[in-house]
C-alpha cells in the first residue's frame, strides 16, 4: 500500500491527498482490465489522514453518510478537505483531478447510556 501524504492546515480546514499506487492489492479484481480504486480503500486513507491531521483517534467516530460520485483511477492524486462543526461533525470531500469524487460525515459515536466519554 502507498500512501503519500501532505498536510495544510487552516482554521477548521485541513487539506491532505494521498494516491493509490497501480499495484495496489485491492485493484486486482476491481475490474480486471479497468482497475478503479475501490470506495472502501478511498475512505480508509481519507479517514486515516483526518484522524493524523486532527491528532485523535476517529475510532469513536461513525460513518454518518458517504456518496460516491466518481471513479478514481489507480495513481491519481487524491485531494481530501474536511471541516468539523462546533458539535463534532467532520465534513469531507475527497477531490480527483479537478472533480469531487466522493462527500461524506464522519459523526462521534453516541456513548452508550450511562457511560462517560473525555
Amino acid at each position: 500500500m502507498m500512501r503519500k501524504a501532505h498536510l495544510e492546515q487552516g482554521e477548521a480546514r485541513t487539506t491532505a491527498g494521498f494516491v493509490i499506487a497501480p499495484d495496489h492489492p485491492a485493484l486486482a479484481g476491481h475490474f480486471p482490465g479497468h482497475p478503479v480504486v475501490p470506495g472502501v480503500v478511498l475512505l480508509d486513507h481519507a479517514i486515516a489522514l483526518i484522524g493524523a491531521a486532527l491528532a485523535q483517534p476517529l475510532e469513536i467516530f461513525q460513518l454518518g453518510w458517504v456518496k460516491f460520485l466518481s471513479p478514481v483511477l489507480p495513481g491519481e492524486p487524491v485531494t481530501v478537505t474536511h471541516e468539523a462543526d462546533a458539535r463534532g461533525t467532520i465534513r469531507f470531500t475527497l477531490s480527483a483531478s479537478g472533480r469531487d469524487v466522493a462527500s461524506g460525515t464522519l459523526t462521534p459515536a453516541a456513548a452508550p447510556s450511562g457511560e462517560i466519554r473525555a
